[in-house]
């Protein structure tokens, strides 16, 4: 279009008509005469521009151009493709820009009449938006007015443009999101119950892991905040508030990633233990270990997320209140979380060999030898049902199957957390017939009546 543009004192217009192009390059210069140019417009889009303002700017110098295109060919290009299944395009794409113009500020807000291309359902939502790098957003531009042909649209600024509607979600997709709620919220209660059975059997050091603590304290956090974000997603709460938006996405980075670490420190110390088995242990050199653990097990997490947003600040807060796709931040989580997996599966391959060679070398009946393969097995089982399905986060896009079973196990991790840990434990079993046992001999008849008979004596002794 910048070719197009020759210097003249008064005005100029210029089109261009071809297969997949309509265009429109229009030049005044500091002769012109007129108070307002034409109207730009192609076969089924036009234009309002204040180009005489423009001109009239100081480095202008009385010379402004303009190009308005039309593009015939992207209602189904795969260039405008976006990760958002519910809009499409209701309008062609059209493009303004002010080329050989040095000043490029605009003096009022720019007018679009576009046609529509598709029949428009009064129960579907339109929006003038323009494309920004790899989605179409709406900021500065406003509806202006809409009926059954035509849409007006006013930017105050010049890029890509399209009428977009956004369809309402299916049956599916709504299916689909109450499942994920009630599933996430199952969850949540697995995972309180896991805290409070670790809680009770804290004095067990068989049952009571620090970093299974911080576990299940990360991925409750992580849930219930995921859970809280869904909920106000529905109700169109978070949608005008983009800041807060990009938090909740910054803090679910946080969060999921210090599950992982703390996954990996899990996996660390159970290989620790097993290379150091037959080694007298130091309680308070096992305390300090500890405490520089749980400091490590969240900066790891805080330093990739402080990173991740220093890098790339608008990385956060994507339609789902999540990583944007951007220059793919998506892989600011992905990638720690594939460096995380890769690293488990290399320490449980050490630790299975470790295990063989303690068991040749010692008694299999041993218990010490017995107790750290059982622990073991959970702790290998808890990573392959809480680290590697996220690999399915991978090709969800293009699955609804696969969306579903992914987002099964994700939401059900406290409650493969307490069958693992806690179902399947026999001291935690043990510790729960304890409790239940004191329950029953607190409530058992002959302990009411005893009760009873105490009570009443201390009253006749009190009346007398």
């Amino acid at each position: 279009m910048s070719t197009l543009v020759k210097k003249v004192e008064t005005i100029s217009s210029v089109s261009i008509s071809l297969e997949t192009l309509e265009a429109r390059v229009t030049e005044v210069g500091p002769s012109c005469s007129m108070m307002e140019i034409p109207q730009l417009d192609t076969s089924e889009n036009k234009m309002d521009i204040d180009l005489i303002g423009i001109s009239k700017s100081e480095m202008n110098q009385g010379h402004a151009a303009v190009a308005f295109m039309s593009y015939t060919n992207m209602s189904n290009s795969s260039l405008f493709s976006t990760t958002i299944s519910t809009i499409k395009l209701l309008s062609t794409v059209v493009s303004a820009t002010l080329p050989r113009t040095r000043n490029t500020s605009l003096t009022k807000p720019v007018n679009f009449t576009l046609k529509h291309t598709a029949e428009l359902n009064p129960d579907d939502a339109v929006s003038c938006m323009y494309w920004k790098e790899t989605d179409w957003v709406t900021d500065g531009c406003t509806l202006i007015e809409t009926n059954s042909t035509h849409s007006v649209c006013s930017c105050d600024h010049l890029s890509t443009f399209a009428l977009i509607m956004q369809t309402k979600p299916s049956e599916s997709d709504h299916l689909l999101e109450v499942l994920s709620m009630v599933a996430e919220a199952l969850g949540l209660v697995f995972l309180v119950l896991a805290l409070l059975t670790f809680a009770l059997c804290r004095r067990n050091p068989r049952v009571f892991n620090t970093a299974r603590i911080n576990l299940c304290i990360s991925l409750l956090l992580a849930h219930f905040l995921f859970l809280l974000t869904q909920i106000l997603l529905r109700y169109k709460y978070l949608q005008p508030l983009k800041l807060a938006c990009a938090v909740m996405a910054g803090v679910l980075h946080f969060l999921f990633l210090s599950a992982f670490v703390w996954m990996f420190i899990e996996a660390l110390m159970l290989f620790i233990a097993v290379k150091n088995l037959s080694r007298p242990k130091s309680k308070q050199k096992e305390l300090l270990k500890w405490k520089l653990l749980t400091v490590v097990g969240y900066i790891v997490a805080l330093f990739v997320v402080g990173v991740s947003a220093g890098v790339v600040p608008q990385g956060y807060g994507s339609e789902q209140c999540w990583l944007k796709r951007d220059k793919n931040f998506i892989w600011s989580f992905l990638g720690p979380v594939s460096f995380i997996i890769a690293s488990n599966i290399i320490l449980f391959s050490l630790i299975a060999i470790s295990l063989g060679y303690s068991l040749v070398r010692l008694n299999s009946n041993v218990s010490q030898i017995k107790q750290t393969r059982t622990v073991f097995f959970k702790t290998m089982a808890q990573f392959v049902i809480l680290g590697c399905p996220w690999i399915l986060g991978f090709f969800t896009a293009d699955s609804k199957a696969l969306e579903i079973i992914f987002l099964i196990f994700i939401s059900q991790q406290g409650t493969f957390i307490f069958i693992i840990h806690c179902v399947l434990s026999k001291e935690v079993r043990q510790e729960y017939r304890k409790l239940l046992g004191g329950f029953q001999s607190n409530f058992s008849p002959t302990t009411i009546t005893e009760a009873h008979t105490t009570h009443g004596g201390s009253t006749d002794l009190h009346t007398s």
